[in-house]
């Protein structure tokens, strides 16, 4: 089992060096280390290894803010690799690819693994999460929750970057459930108000994040009428 080619043809050249994304991708990096950091605060953990590492920009979050002893990736992107290694992370044991299903490690190398924005692209989710669950004492999965009455929008926007699978909180939990995980805490978080004003300006990106966040702090029906992030933390099934 391996990427598709036309999924592999997609993100052959997606992590060039000098995007006109990179300012972004940094944002969203700090934002899913909070996260991180919320959900796990007993950090630094010995050993993590991001699965999907894109660029690195986690990674470089993680190391910035020492939130592990050492960190290792492993990525479909050619491009991704290389811009990971061009970091030159003091505690980055290696960047290697991989074909998105095998992870050439033993049982449980790592104390943590991550895929964050990562399962939404998957062809075989299952099979994904079963493997970082594999080589992982403790999984932590970060999606967009995309599945509400806005999800034909979702669905032409993410196109152009390999988004294949919408969530809601009850299908992504079931998701991992039905993957041989057992979800230990999940959380569902707005965007980071650093984040919607760098995307929609100072003025409507403020508003934005304000509505946001109190509407998801006000009603659980939230999910179903704008887009979230859900952060989970699991554990393969004994």
């Amino acid at each position: 089992m391996k990427v598709s080619d036309k999924l592999s043809d997609l993100y052959r050249d997606y992590y060039e060096l000098g995007s006109t994304v990179a300012a972004k991708r940094e944002i969203a990096a700090r934002q899913s280390v909070d996260h991180l950091r919320a959900l796990l605060p007993n950090t630094p953990y010995a050993c993590v290894l991001d699965v999907g590492a894109g660029e690195g920009a986690t990674l470089a979050e993680m190391a910035r803010t020492g939130f592990a002893t050492e960190l290792a990736a492993v990525e479909i992107s050619d491009t991704g690799v290389a811009a990971i290694e061009a970091r030159h992370l003091p505690t980055l044991r290696y960047a290697r690819p991989f074909d998105g299903y095998h992870i050439e490690e033993s049982d449980r190398a790592f104390t943590l693994g991550t895929a964050i924005h990562v399962l939404e692209h998957v062809e075989h989710e299952r099979l994904f999460l079963s493997e970082i669950s594999r080589v992982c004492d403790l999984v932590y999965v970060e999606v967009p929750i995309e599945l509400n009455f806005r999800t034909g929008n979702a669905i032409r926007r993410g196109a152009p970057f390999g988004h294949i699978n919408f969530y809601t909180p009850t299908t992504f939990r079931n998701l991992l459930q039905t993957s041989g995980l057992d979800v230990v805490t999940m959380r569902l978080f707005a965007n980071s108000r650093a984040y919607e004003v760098f995307a929609a300006g100072p003025v409507k990106g403020s508003v934005k994040w304000a509505i946001r966040s109190s509407v998801l702090a006000m009603t659980p029906l939230a999910p179903w009428v704008m887009t979230y992030l859900a952060g989970a933390v699991c554990r393969r099934s004994a």
